[in-house]
């Protein structure tokens, strides 16, 4: 992966799946003393989840628990338990590294989002680990996450039934 990463790629976020957001939070934001920056609740077809966004100090904490069993989250921790879901590095160009990723044998699960400011892509689950990786590209200063794009992903990762 080194090899297609540039110096400016980093960790945007890292998204925790969790059985309780509360209690996460009390652990985050109430211990850690992580800062809330936005709660959002998501609904698809079938399914939905409510996750809560917290500045980390350079980087983001996104928890996120599902509103019934059908829902991704909800899945996700039958198979693999809870804790990360993914970990979203930022890069300078989603278009070009997932093109090229793809060449080499990498498999997505969702299509290139676009939103608000920002770009993503989410590579297919590896089964061993648990893990996918999001590539995602920041075109403004905003570091918060846009609304439309979330409902995509969650509509793409419902159709195809990834979690």
């Amino acid at each position: 992966m080194k090899k297609y990463l540039n110096k400016n790629s980093r960790i945007d976020h890292i998204a925790i799946a969790v059985k309780n957001l509360e209690q996460a939070l009390f652990l985050y934001e109430g211990l850690f003393g992580f800062t809330v920056v936005k709660r959002r609740e998501i609904k698809g077809v079938f399914s939905g989840m409510k996750s809560a966004e917290l500045d980390a100090g350079g980087f983001s904490v996104v928890l996120l628990e599902g509103t019934d069993p059908e829902s991704q989250i909800s899945r996700y921790i039958d198979e693999y338990g809870p804790g990360v879901q993914h970990v979203a590095i930022e890069v300078d160009d989603v278009e070009s590294l997932t093109g090229t990723l793809s060449e080499s044998g990498v498999k997505f699960s969702t299509n290139i989002i676009r939103g608000d400011g920002l770009t993503q892509r989410f590579t297919q689950r590896d089964e061993n680990s648990g893990m996918m990786i999001e590539f995602i590209q920041r075109s403004s200063s905003d570091k918060g996450f846009d609304p439309a794009s979330i409902q995509k992903l969650f509509e793409q990762l419902e159709a195809d039934e990834a979690y």
